[in-house]
C-alpha cells in the first residue's frame, strides 16, 4: 500500500502547494469510500462553485470542513497543514511563540488557539481502551505550597490519574500505551470512573495500597495490590512513576511550567499522543494521524479554549449527522485509518 503522507518538508511543500491540493487530501481522508451525505446517508452528490457537496437525494449541502477542527476557519488549509507538520515534527512539543514565528502570525493568541485546537484532535473520541495488565496511580501537577499538606490531600494542585499498559515482549514486560486524565480527588468514585473509561473489563489492575482502588475488584477487574509499604529504594509501580517523571519534565522543559490549570487537559492529550507514538520512525505518519483525527474530533471554539476545563468525553460526536457518516464507513477503511492506536 503506497504511503499517503509526506516524509519531509520538501515533500510537504510539493504535495500541498495550494488550497485545492489540501482540500482534495482532506476529501480522501474524510470520505475514503466516497462522499456520504451527513443528513440522509445518500452517496450521490454534485459539487457547487463554493466547493460544497450537494446531496442529490435531499439537497443538503455539506462543507468539507464543517464539524471538524477546521470548522469556520478563515485561514488557508495550507497554513493548517504547515502548523500540523511543525507540531508533529517537534520532538518535545511545540509552543505558541514558535508556531507564531514559523507561520508568520501577527497575533500570538491565534497561534495559541490553534495549538489548543490541534491538541484536542490528538486523542480519538472512540479510542481503544487499555487491556490485559495495567498499572494505575495518581500524581499532582502544580507548584509547591509552603505550609501545605503533603500526599493525596494536598491543596492547590491538580490531580492526574495515570494508567500504563504492560506488554510482554520476548518474555519481558515492556511499557505499552498510556492514559492520562484530570480527576477531582483520589476517591473511589473518581478512580473507578477513570479505570472503567480507560481499561477493558476483565483486565488486571495493579495499584498501591490506597483504599480508593479497592472498589475495582467488584466491577469486573482483577485487583493486584502491591505491598502497602515499601523499603527505601523500592519502586512498586515503576512504569507509572516513569511516565509521571517524564510528564513533569516535559511540562517544565517545553512549557517552563507555565500551564494554566484550566488548560491542563489539552497538554495531557498532547503528551499522550507523543508518548504512544514514541516508537514511530516516520514524522510524516504522525502528521497523517493528526490530520485524520482533526477530521473526526469535532469543532473547537475559541470561547471553549479560553474558558478551559473540557469534558474528558471529548464530545463524542453524538449528533445524527456524524453518526450516519461513521456508520456508513466500511469496516476495512476504518481499520486502515485507525491501525495505529493513540
Amino acid at each position: 500500500m503506497p504511503r499517503d503522507y509526506p516524509e519531509n518538508l520538501q515533500e510537504l511543500e510539493r504535495l500541498f502547494p495550494d488550497e485545492a491540493s489540501c482540500r482534495n487530501y482532506l476529501l480522501r481522508l474524510r470520505w475514503p469510500a466516497g462522499f456520504v451525505c451527513p443528513e440522509c446517508g445518500e452517496k450521490a452528490a454534485w459539487k457547487t462553485n463554493r466547493d460544497l457537496q450537494t446531496c442529490k437525494a435531499c439537497g443538503f449541502q455539506a462543507s468539507l470542513t464543517a464539524g471538524t477542527i477546521f470548522h469556520g476557519t478563515r485561514k488557508p488549509l495550507a497554513l493548517w497543514f504547515r502548523a500540523m507538520w511543525h507540531i508533529t515534527n517537534q520532538k518535545y512539543g511545540a509552543n505558541a511563540i514558535g508556531l507564531q514565528r514559523i507561520l508568520g502570525f501577527g497575533s500570538y493568541h491565534t497561534a495559541w488557539e490553534w495549538l489548543h485546537k490541534l491538541r484536542r484532535a490528538m486523542v480519538r473520541p472512540d479510542r481503544d481502551r487499555l487491556k490485559c495488565y495495567v498499572e494505575v496511580d495518581e500524581t499532582f501537577l502544580g507548584a509547591k505550597h509552603r505550609g501545605g499538606k503533603r500526599g493525596r490531600g494536598a491543596p492547590g494542585k491538580i490531580m492526574v490519574a495515570v494508567a500504563v499498559e504492560i506488554e510482554i515482549v520476548d518474555n519481558k514486560p515492556k511499557m505499552g500505551r498510556i492514559r492520562l486524565q484530570r480527576i477531582k480527588d483520589a476517591s473511589s468514585q473518581q478512580l473507578l470512573a477513570f479505570v472503567q473509561a480507560n481499561v477493558e473489563e476483565g483486565s488486571t489492575i495493579r495499584t498501591d495500597g490506597w483504599e480508593g482502588y479497592n472498589v475495582v475488584a467488584s466491577h469486573g477487574f482483577t485487583h493486584d495490590v502491591s505491598r502497602a509499604s515499601a523499603n527505601v529504594g523500592d519502586d512498586l509501580l515503576p512504569r507509572c512513576h516513569l511516565v509521571v517523571s517524564l510528564l513533569k519534565r516535559w511540562f517544565n522543559g517545553t512549557y517552563q511550567g507555565a500551564v494554566m490549570p484550566g488548560h491542563v487537559d489539552y497538554y495531557l492529550d498532547e503528551f499522550t499522543f507523543r508518548f504512544n507514538r514514541r516508537k514511530s520512525k516516520s514524522r510524516g505518519l504522525l502528521f497523517y494521524r493528526l490530520v485524520q483525527q482533526a477530521l473526526i474530533a469535532g469543532p473547537v471554539y475559541g470561547k471553549e479554549i479560553e474558558g478551559g476545563i473540557y469534558s474528558p468525553s471529548r464530545k463524542k460526536a453524538t449528533s445524527k449527522r456524524m453518526t450516519i457518516v461513521r456508520e456508513l464507513a466500511s469496516e476495512t477503511t476504518t481499520k486502515t485509518i485507525f491501525s495505529q492506536e493513540v
